[in-house]
């Protein structure tokens, strides 16, 4: 069981439990909450919202980035600020939260503009790779967890590390009073739940990310290209 012939051994580290459990910076983490929908009174904002109050008493530090005047994915160039906005937001984070209400059956635009704005990778840096993330609904009527299981399709494909608790809030707008803050009741148990499953995950994974990131696949390649470049003939006159 251990012929592995088409294995690279110089590619190879064996696990570094000094790394992969190290010293821990003592800086609140960086949470990042988006919502899907611009409606005055949107529960998917007001949720988040709510949860953004929670991180809070975990001691991470929360920024919400608002949507409105975003653009549609290719209609403006990276370069627009709300674009910039989010992509700054996103770099900054730790992790994050996402919280969509559900529109036939799926995920709003709203949201999923958000995510398609962030990319895998921007100038060499990783916006998303290794970071953590929630994932949560709003629905108007029975629970249902279309949305969320699209984000997390969607969470895994940007290669955040989604924790594995979730929260889908029934019929919304009763749980929400005039002022928009969740009344209590067992959906708002489990949002604190998946807050605080949030924070614990990004204590656990922050400051070990680039080792968790460290990929036999990717060393080889670039032990590849690294042969290639220094064997390379001598450009003439050189």
């Amino acid at each position: 069981m251990t012929d592995t012939a088409a294995f690279d051994p110089a590619c190879f580290q064996p696990l570094d439990n000094t790394r992969l459990f190290p010293e821990r910076t003592d800086a609140p983490p960086k949470i990042l909450l988006l919502y899907g929908s611009l409606r005055d009174r949107s529960y998917s904002r007001l949720m988040s919202e709510e949860a953004a109050r929670v991180l809070d008493r975990f001691g991470a530090e929360t920024r919400t980035f608002d949507p409105t005047g975003l653009p549609l994915p290719d209609a403006a160039e990276p370069d627009h600020p709300k674009v910039q906005e989010l992509r700054d937001l996103v770099t900054w984070s730790d992790g994050m939260v996402w919280c969509s209400p559900e529109r036939h059956g799926a995920m709003s635009g709203i949201m999923k503009a958000q995510i398609d704005w962030i990319p895998l990778s921007m100038g060499g840096v990783r916006p998303t790779q290794g970071k953590t993330l929630a994932v949560m609904q709003v629905c108007g009527g029975s629970q249902s967890f279309n949305a969320v299981n699209q984000l997390r399709i969607l969470g895994r494909w940007m290669r955040l590390l989604t924790i594995p608790n979730q929260s889908s809030v029934a019929k919304a707008w009763q749980e929400f009073d005039e002022a928009g803050r969740m009344r209590p009741s067992p959906y708002y148990n489990r949002m604190v739940d998946v807050m605080e499953e949030l924070v614990k995950f990004t204590w656990l994974t922050r400051d070990n990310r680039g080792y968790l990131l460290d990929r036999y696949s990717e060393r080889k390649e670039s032990r590849a290209e690294l042969s290639k470049r220094v064997n390379a003939p001598q450009a003439i006159g050189e």
